[in-house]
């Protein structure tokens, strides 16, 4: 009858043995990875809401995370980020700063590629793992700069894998990565390790009712981070674009039955260079912020804008040649309609 006492105490003393050793083994793993972590750091224009019946505008600072991925200075992190940055900078655990640029972005993924204007002695980078070797129910963790806390670490377990329904046949599937780690705002861009130490994943968004995490966050996988910014090599544009079809199409004014109504361009992006011009007037439309008053894309490249997927895809295919400079766009711009880039009358490659 003394032996099951006895039995207990010595499992429950191993399992108090290995779960020290896990925390042990884990906070080394961090110690190593960790200078490889970068707060992400930017600046873009925004707007204020309408006053006497004009838009405002102002600078704005975006804040996110990334994870160095190569020693000539390549950084992930999320599309997000820094898709219409004016200015990026990089922030390394020692407190350094250095500027960079956007050189690749895949906005369905919601994953992008930065290049440090300077690359810093003894640059620390991570190792890209595999993600297809993470089961659902490994542990994982993900270090970040949640609002603002830099180096952040929080631990979790891959809770899923999750695909869009509908992908570009020219496109390899885009997998999502679910965790139950702790994901706030700041982390987005951040990596997602395995606990070997490997990167398996560039962090998101979070699904939440409160804004905060709830245990419900999701990372792109680091297979399709890889396919679409380091293989592929997808094109950044600079530009946010917002879909406008039927109804407010045609309150638009527009000849055709959808548009791309583009809302923000990024500073001496291939957009901007292009001739583009951002919203000024932010609006409310059917509990959707917009900001009008700025080109509405009709074609690219001779494709329609359409809402069908087919054209959408082709579309996306012909903006790659955006940053070769050889990409030609129809608008309409205050009810004329435009060919870019041109230097006719009213319009030049800079956007204003």
């Amino acid at each position: 009858m003394r032996v099951k006492p006895l039995f207990f105490f010595l499992l429950v003393n191993f399992c108090l043995l290995l779960s020290l050793a896990d925390a042990s083994s884990l906070s080394k793993v961090f110690e190593k990875v960790n200078p490889a972590v970068v707060v992400i750091l930017t600046k873009e224009r925004g707007y204020a809401s309408l006053q006497s019946g004009q838009a405002v505008t102002f600078g704005k600072g975006g804040l996110g995370s990334g994870i160095v991925v190569s020693k000539d200075g390549l950084v992930m992190t999320a599309a997000h980020v820094v898709q219409v940055a004016d200015a990026v900078m990089v922030r390394f655990m020692d407190g350094s700063m250095v500027g960079a640029k956007v050189v690749g972005s895949a906005t369905q993924a919601d994953v992008a590629l930065l290049q440090l204007n300077q690359v810093p002695d003894n640059l620390a980078v991570a190792e890209l793992g595999n993600s297809d070797n993470v089961k659902i129910g490994d542990e994982i963790f993900v270090i970040g700069a949640p609002y603002g806390v830099d180096h952040t670490l929080t631990v979790g377990y891959m809770s899923g894998r999750r695909h869009p329904e509908v992908v570009c046949n020219s496109l390899l599937p885009i997998e999502f990565l679910q965790t139950d780690a702790a994901i706030n705002k700041g982390n987005s861009g951040g990596p997602m390790f395995s606990m070997d130490g490997k990167v398996i994943g560039i962090v998101s968004h979070i699904l939440s009712h409160s804004g905060g995490s709830e245990g419900l966050g999701f990372a792109a996988s680091i297979n399709t981070a890889k396919n679409l910014l380091l293989e592929q090599g997808s094109a950044w544009t600079g530009l946010e674009a917002y879909l406008v079809s039927g109804p407010l199409a045609k309150a638009l004014n527009l000849p055709q039955d959808a548009g791309l109504l583009i809302q923000r361009v990024a500073d001496d992006s291939p957009g901007h260079r292009l001739g583009l011009r951002p919203g000024v007037i932010p609006v409310e439309i059917g509990g959707k912020h917009l900001l009008l008053g700025g080109d509405i894309v009709l074609e690219v490249k001779g494709v329609t804008v359409s809402a069908e997927l087919e054209h959408t895809c082709q579309i996306r295919q012909k903006v790659v040649g955006i940053n070769h400079g050889n990409l030609e766009m129809k608008v309409l711009r205050a009810g004329k309609l435009l060919n870019l880039p041109t230097f006719e009358e009213g319009a030049t490659l800079e956007a204003n």
